[in-house]
């Protein structure tokens, strides 16, 4: 390749400046890596008694067929919903793929050194994710949709939103698209999001994907001949496979072109230098099964637009998911793309599905993730549980070895180190990315001076963690420069309410100081620097001095994401409450004293009617209309109506439900901009009630009886 081509090819690469995800036994990527480099396999075997204890049919986990293993997200069903200005009801309602995928953002964004609601302009988002339980039963659900609104649940539950609520609660501009091609929907987004940022489109972007189809343990039943494995375990390209097994996670990456993150100090994880997508179109037995031929065009497309040759990779992490029909074609069409490789068997091949599961939609971002993993430390993770390859892949007389161990990854003489990601989505779709090591950066020399570290989060449990998690991070080895490490925490973090300081002259004294907040201790302040104590008690009373010092955006643990339950439907609760319900209508009859706000046993006392007559009827109708605030919006009590309607996680279809709730229940009109002002719920609550018309007429002829 000419000096003017490898140019051009630089010109179109992008670089990964931050990543974030959740997987089977890794709740965050520190613990992933771990995992895969020892190889372990994170399914879990599920006990009849706690499939039972969640509700699974006795009569199927009892049958022959069923195997009880699955790749589990632990945690999938809590969420920090105050963070992201949700109420307790949307948070409830919220499909935990949106939770999932919100705080994942934020996370991967807090990587790439950027405050999350803070994040450059025009930054796009493209993500998708799997069909779940919980999205199934809401939109089923005739009580949920009278509580809150039939839009609001399908806005909370479908996964066309996904992309739209990252956009919508981090206030990113740039284009939001929900990416759907099956299994390979995440490396699709993530293509899409490259394509974008060379069109300019964006000039950063979110992609990845999430996959939870519920949150409950739950099986699946293995069939001869289907895709799913007989004994619960992924053994890709191995003699032993006999099929995937289904996992949840989540991932995320941040992406900018490479000029530009070079050029404003971004903390480059990786270099994405090439990515295609095709399509198997006709040419395969079935919708279903793949295809070769488009597979290999599609790994052959990605490497010509990076300006290289598929024999330049050391590495190709596979879709691999160990079914039959599916690693034959892939290893036909993998051999045929990478048939130029310097000698046989020099290029690892490796799935991480033998360690996480088929992860379905977030199945390429944990490929990608896994591989920039590998890129960074300069080692060739093994494929978990890995034997002797199966015979009929012929894999003895191709470029590829599976990775049985992990392998050390030095640099190569004719460049950096290279790797292939490919993912197979049902349907046909193939995606494949090129992935280089990133360019050296300096460490940057540690400053003299002494420093403060700005901390906050949204609760004192989550400040304590991340003091723990950020003192662990400065006693490592390659520990970012303590100047780098305050001004990521003050540029690269969103200010929250709950704040905290340390100062201190070194990198050890901070992670001791560190370590005592993480404590609960009060950390002992050096008698130095007046001016940097200065900024830390400003930063603690939600002000801010000029900032003193200089330094780069650097990768810092990141939100220590706890949050409360918040539980999933399941289609089993919605059927049972249709027919709790049934059974009430049955019983009762039709009483117009019950609202019609989807809570079936919320019928009021008669000193409650909104119409009752008398001077009771003022405070019954009050108290009703303040019922409804705290029902929609998800509040403790009444005591909680001293907060603004917005502070309360209301929002405009929100507004618009209760605009219907209160003329169709109490035949109150009041303007939606009402809603839209500065005022306390209970300021709104009075409001609304005044502004009921009276009935002239009536009030004409009592006051004639009253007066005669």
């Amino acid at each position: 390749m000419t000096d003017t081509a490898a140019a051009e090819a630089l010109d179109s690469a992008i670089a990964v400046i931050g990543m974030s995800g959740r997987f089977p036994g890794a709740p965050d990527l520190d613990t992933y890596w771990k995992n895969l480099l020892g190889g372990v396999t994170s399914i879990t075997d599920f006990t009849e008694e706690e499939l039972l204890a969640d509700g699974a049919d006795p009569d199927e986990i009892r049958g022959r067929d069923y195997v009880p293993a699955k790749g589990v997200l632990a945690g999938a069903d809590r969420f920090e919903a105050g963070l992201f200005g949700f109420n307790r009801t949307e948070a409830a309602a919220l499909d935990p793929q949106h939770r999932l995928l919100l705080q994942t953002a934020w996370s991967a964004l807090e990587d790439a050194g950027h405050d999350p609601l803070g994040a450059p302009r025009r930054t796009g988002v493209y993500v998708g994710g799997g069909v779940t339980e919980h999205m199934l039963a809401a939109q089923t659900d005739p009580a949920l949709a009278a509580r809150i609104g039939a839009l609001q649940v399908r806005i909370l539950t479908d996964r066309e939103f996904l992309a739209p609520w990252i956009s919508y609660r981090l206030g990113l501009d740039g284009p939001s698209l929900t990416v759907q091609t099956a299994c390979s929907t995440s490396l699709t987004a993530i293509h899409l999001a490259c394509q974008a940022l060379l069109l300019g489109d964006c000039d950063t972007a979110l992609a990845g994907g999430v996959a939870v189809d519920t949150v409950r343990s739950r099986g699946y039943v293995h069939y001869q001949g289907g895709i799913f494995s007989s004994d619960g375990r992924c053994r890709p390209f191995d003699e032993a496979s006999g099929g995937t097994v289904p996992g949840n996670g989540v991932g995320v990456v941040v992406l900018r072109r490479l000029a530009d993150a070079l050029a404003d100090g971004d903390p480059v994880r990786a270099v994405i230098r090439g990515s295609a997508v095709t399509n198997d179109g006709s040419a395969r037995v079935g919708f279903t099964a793949p295809g070769v031929d488009q597979q290999t065009a599609a790994i052959v497309e990605a490497w010509t637009t990076a300006g290289l040759d598929p024999a330049d990779a050391q590495y190709l992490e596979a879709h691999g998911t160990a079914t039959e029909l599916g690693d034959r074609i892939e290893a036909t069409a993998a051999t045929a793309a990478f048939k130029g490789a310097l000698g046989t068997n020099s290029i690892g091949l490796g799935s991480v599905k033998a360690n996480i599961g088929h992860l379905d939609a977030a199945a390429g971002v944990a490929g990608v993730i896994k591989t920039v993993l590998m890129l960074e430390h300069a080692v060739i993770a093994p494929t978990a549980g890995a034997g002797r390859a199966h015979p009929e892949l012929a894999l003895d007389d191709s470029p590829f070895h599976v990775v049985t161990e992990a392998e050390p990854w030095p640099e190569p003489e004719y460049g950096p180190r290279r790797a292939g990601v490919s993912s197979v989505g049902i349907g046909g779709t193939n995606v494949h990315v090129v992935l280089e090591q990133a360019p050296p950066r300096s460490r940057g020399a540690e400053s003299p001076d002494p420093q403060v570290l700005l901390l906050s989060a949204h609760t004192e449990d989550a400040l304590r963690a991340l003091a723990g998690r950020l003192a662990t991070a400065l006693r490592a080895p390659e520990a970012p420069t303590l100047a780098d490490t305050a001004h990521t925490l003050r540029f690269g973090r969103t200010p929250l309410a709950v704040r905290a300081y340390v100062l201190a002259a070194d990198r050890e004294e901070a992670a001791i100081r560190l370590a005592e907040l993480a404590e609960g201790r009060t950390a002992v302040a050096p008698a130095v620097a007046e001016d940097l104590r200065a900024i830390g008690e400003a930063w603690l009373r939600d002000e801010m001095l000029p900032w003193p010092g200089q330094g780069r955006r650097v990768s810092l643990p990141t939100y220590p994401f706890g949050g409360e339950s918040y539980g999933a439907l399941t289609l089993g609760t919605a059927s049972a409450s249709r027919e709790q319900e049934s059974r009430q209508a049955d019983s009762m009859a039709p009483d117009p004293r019950t609202p019609s706000s989807g809570a079936p046993d919320a019928q009021l006392p008669d000193a409650q009617l909104p119409d009752a007559q008398g001077p009771e009827a003022g405070d019954g109708l009050d108290a009703s209309v303040r019922a409804l605030l705290v029902e929609t919006l998800g509040l403790n009590d009444a005591g909680d109506l001293g907060m603004t309607y917005f502070a309360a996680g209301g929002d405009s279809l929100a507004a618009v439900h209760l605009v219907g709730c209160l003329r169709d229940d109490f035949g109150i009109d009041v303007p939606l901009t009402l809603f839209l002002e500065e005022l306390t719920l209970d300021e709104l609550a009075r409001r609304i009630v005044e502004s009921r018309e009276p009935d002239d007429a009536l009030d004409a002829l009592l006051s004639e009886f009253e007066n005669a």
